[in-house]
């Protein structure tokens, strides 16, 4: 299922990885793709390793060239992989497969629909993490963490608050960013090797805050996501989003 969103998901509690196909099918192309994504998830053919070749995948399936070609386009389609002609297969950039996730970079989606986005970056500094926050972080209780709280507009319009807290040891320049020109999703994409998200989503009131910064009413409904993701060593993040309920809608498509 991939949802496609007015602003970019997440989740606490249940967690996605590059290899997400089942592992038992009987179609060959199925079975072949399968095995790559497993390899790419395990971290086998890290970004820009040339991958096996049409013709070892081939021996190694006993299947066409092309059942082995189709497997490679899904994959090419899906942004795991990148082809070039005559020379391999190659494993994709780390955004363009944190990407296959389904966590979307919100400038890139009102971008899409031919919107103006811009961002008004209201916090964007080291703090010590307290208990609760160290634990979602995985760091020591007062070790420097970096917080930033933005509100994304779409054509002016306030779209979602983000607050979000990053592990310094996944991404030492994140203060440094300039995020009016670029989002702190797409920054994680960029620099952080993401292995692994987890999100919870609910109907919530925004904080007096967060009401304060969305130009909303203090009892209008918001959709509230928090986000944490994760290296195969580390949380990299952890982000509150709110949208008010009026201005955000998830749509979705469910192929078989």
């Amino acid at each position: 299922m991939v949802f496609t969103n007015h602003a970019d998901p997440g989740n606490l509690g249940e967690a996605m990885t590059v290899g997400s196909l089942p592992g038992h099918t009987t179609a060959p192309f199925a079975r072949i793709k399968y095995h790559l994504k497993e390899g790419l998830a395990a971290g086998r053919w890290p970004p820009g390793a040339l991958m096996p070749s049409e013709a070892e995948l081939v021996a190694l399936f006993g299947v066409s060239r092309m059942t082995v070609n189709r497997a490679l386009r899904e994959l090419q389609a899906e942004g795991l992989v990148q082809r070039s002609q005559g020379v391999g297969t190659f494993a994709a950039p780390l955004h363009q497969v944190s990407s296959t996730l389904t966590i979307r970079d919100l400038q890139e989606e009102i971008s899409t629909r031919g919107h103006l986005h811009h961002a008004v970056v209201n916090l964007q500094r080291s703090e010590p993490a307290p208990e609760p926050l160290a634990a979602q972080l995985g760091v020591a209780v007062g070790a420097e963490v970096f917080h930033t709280l933005i509100v994304h507009h779409e054509n002016g319009l306030p779209l979602q608050c983000e607050d979000r807290f990053v592990n310094p040891g996944c991404a030492p320049g994140y203060l440094q960013a300039d995020f009016t020109q670029t989002t702190p999703t797409r920054y994680l994409f960029e620099h952080t090797a993401l292995w692994r998200a987890q999100y919870s989503i609910e109907s919530a009131r925004a904080t007096a805050q967060e009401a304060q910064l969305l130009g909303i009413a203090p009892d209008e409904p918001c959709l509230v996501v928090v986000r944490r993701t994760f290296t195969r060593d580390a949380a990299i993040t952890i982000a509150r989003l709110v949208h008010p309920g009026s201005r955000y809608r998830l749509s979705g498509e469910f192929t078989p």
